[in-house]
């Protein structure tokens, strides 16, 4: 096939130096040419396709995802020449670690969308396919995201947050078991613990005496309310261990932005997440709005003139935004003002609540980018 790479000559790392055939000829790669790389990412092999500036496949080939396998296919891509840019899919998933080794090396890393399935149904799904995709998005100007750093203050407020948001949903899992099992087990029991609180629940289901014989369904009910209580206590302690490293973090990373009224601990350490170690990646206040979700698409019709809320972007730090909002919505004096004289405008609820993300998101940019940079 035109544009496949063939064997000429022994290279580094083992593999041998890259010639292009095409259908009529072989064509020499002349020291210094600009070539463009694209990287399908897979857990245990990443596809690495190259291609010239106009397109034309030099070669393509699958590398372990090993330190070693690293060395070997950035070795083995600047066999055609001078890599212009990088681009790899799922920078921050199963490419992250190839990301900084590239980057390390010095080439110039951008991050890649997968195909879409319209193009997936035209042309095929395989990994050489998707690593050509990949390289030809990046020569044509089509992906230029920059990717996120991992490797700062940022990165550690991400473990933690992903560490909490666990703990919390596995003490809720419990709590509700709790709950399903008191309603339809021993009405003593139900009758014991109606009108407590979580933690007064808790505390009264983690010191029950179950009794002996576990074959008798009340004996079984208590024992697993006993059990999943525990389970609780542990993850609350858990918790606040987990929310007290991420305080601190927060409070180092973006002192500013969490004394302004709406903005907590969990949604600033989202909001950081969001832009990263590097936030000289976003542009413009435009760019990070754009990435929370919140950038407002037109949706016009005849002689109205509107827009409508935005369904892209990150949609855990629209999560963040939404909250902020709520949370001023209810508390914050200048923003029911708003609320009420847009309401008079003629303004619709969700159109309100996007407006207001969106002024949300700006003050929320250009507080964050000083205090990361």
């Amino acid at each position: 096939m035109s544009g496949t790479g063939v064997l000429s000559g022994t290279g580094l790392g083992g593999f041998t130096r890259p010639s292009v055939r095409t259908e009529h000829a072989m064509t020499v790669i002349v020291e210094g040419t600009r070539v463009y790389v694209g990287v399908d990412t897979h857990a245990d092999v990443h596809h690495v396709a190259v291609v010239d500036e106009l397109g034309r496949g030099l070669g393509d080939h699958g590398f372990p995802t090993t330190p070693t396998g690293y060395r070997t296919l950035s070795a083995w891509c600047q066999q055609f020449g001078v890599v212009a840019v990088a681009g790899v899919e799922g920078t921050s998933s199963y490419g992250a670690a190839l990301t900084c080794h590239l980057r390390g090396v010095g080439m110039t890393v951008v991050e890649v969308d997968r195909p879409d399935r319209k193009s997936r149904r035209l042309q095929g799904k395989s990994d050489p396919l998707d690593a050509y995709s990949a390289a030809r998005a990046v020569a044509a100007g089509r992906a230029t995201g920059v990717p996120k750093g991992k490797d700062g203050l940022v990165e550690s407020i991400c473990c933690l947050h992903v560490a909490r948001r666990s703990a919390i949903k596995a003490r809720t899992q419990a709590i509700n078991q709790i709950r399903g099992l008191l309603v339809s087990g021993p009405v003593r029991l139900r009758e014991q613990s109606r009108g407590l609180s979580r933690k007064s629940l808790i505390a009264t289901m983690a010191h029950l005496r179950p009794g002996s014989g576990a074959s008798d369904p009340e004996v079984a009910v208590r024992i697993t309310v006993r059990s999943l209580a525990r389970q609780c206590h542990d993850l609350n302690t858990e918790i606040a261990t987990l929310e007290g490293h991420l305080t601190d973090l927060t409070r180092q990373a973006a002192p500013a932005l969490l004394e302004r009224p709406g903005f907590g601990i969990d949604t600033v350490a989202q909001l950081l997440i969001t832009v990263g170690d590097n936030p000289e990646r976003l542009r413009s206040e435009a760019a990070f709005a754009w990435l929370a979700g919140v950038a407002p698409i037109p949706a016009s019709s005849g002689r109205t003139d509107r827009h409508q809320l935005s369904r892209s972007g990150n949609r855990q730090a629209n999560r963040a935004l939404h909250i902020v909002v709520l949370v001023r919505m209810h508390c914050d004096e200048r923003t029911r003002t708003y609320v009420q004289r847009r309401t008079q405008q003629g303004l619709g609820k969700k159109d309100i609540i996007r407006c207001l993300k969106r002024a949300v998101a700006r003050e929320a940019f250009h507080a964050l980018r000083p205090a990361i940079t």
